[in-house]
């Protein structure tokens, strides 16, 4: 639906690269002014040049509520509302392939970021779409969040807390005419899982294996991640709230079977 989202505006967290980028970018296709935010502000910045004049940035750490409601509040001063809230930016932590090996030394940043960045952006966001005829926000978790698996437990454990969280402001702010939604992304390439690996050949085996495992053949992009956003921010999705959207190639589903070889 071309325009759908003309005269509206969002901000994206994280919105300087990878999932942030391709939604910001897909939500200017929609029509909407969208706010960047990112700890990233020379790639920020850059990117809302780049982007035109129906983009700002600012830069905000979501770890920090004050600077969350303060981006909220430049949102509303620069393009007047606030009507999509995408709470995207997040931290992997290191990866350990067991309990037993297990520090939890970035359990308190991952924690700050991955689940307290979101629950005062949603509240940041309610709080004026609450009062200026309701909105749209959605979050952004991860199949780590909803499927079990080793490894990158803070992780893991942060972004299931997100999917709960999601569901229960959903019942919450419904009356309000609020709707908050959940994309659980799985197995794209961004930056992320290179953050959370200790060399480029660990972070390349753990995507073959996610690759070959996923019922789909096609790989996954930031743009499938993007399309979602743009659903659930939008009209199509009005009577949508307290979902989680998995773009997973199937993944949570099941794993791929494995076929006999046939022989002629």
């Amino acid at each position: 639906m071309a325009e759908e989202l003309s005269g509206r505006v969002a901000v994206v967290t994280g919105g300087a690269a990878g999932l942030g980028r391709a939604t910001v970018e897909r939500l200017l296709e929609d029509g909407a002014r969208v706010v960047i935010a990112d700890l990233d502000e020379e790639s920020g910045k850059s990117l809302a040049s780049d982007l035109g004049p129906d983009v700002r940035f600012r830069r905000t750490d979501v770890a920090v509520a004050g600077q969350v409601r303060e981006l909220v509040g430049f949102a509303v001063a620069e393009f007047g509302g606030l009507h999509l809230m995408v709470n995207n930016a997040g931290v992997s932590g290191a990866m350990h392939q067991s309990l037993l090996d297990e520090d939890f030394a970035d359990f308190p940043r991952v924690l700050s970021v991955n689940l307290f960045g979101v629950m005062t952006g949603t509240q940041s966001a309610a709080r004026h779409m609450a009062a200026h005829g309701g909105g749209s926000i959605v979050n952004v978790s991860s199949i780590g969040g909803v499927q079990a698996g080793p490894g990158v437990l803070s992780y893991r454990a942060s972004k299931a807390a997100v999917v709960h969280f999601t569901k229960c402001v959903a019942l919450d702010l419904a009356a309000h005419d609020v709707r908050v939604n959940c994309v659980a992304p799985g197995g794209i390439p961004t930056g992320l899982l290179a953050s959370a690996t200790a060399d480029a050949g660990t972070t390349e085996r753990i995507r073959a294996h996610m690759a070959a495992t996923q019922p789909l053949a096609r790989l996954g992009t930031p743009r499938d991640v993007a399309e979602a956003v743009a659903y659930l921010g939008g009209d199509r999705s009005l009577h949508v709230t307290g979902t989680v959207l998995t773009v997973d190639g199937g993944t949570t589903a099941g794993l791929k079977p494995i076929r006999a070889a046939t022989t002629s």
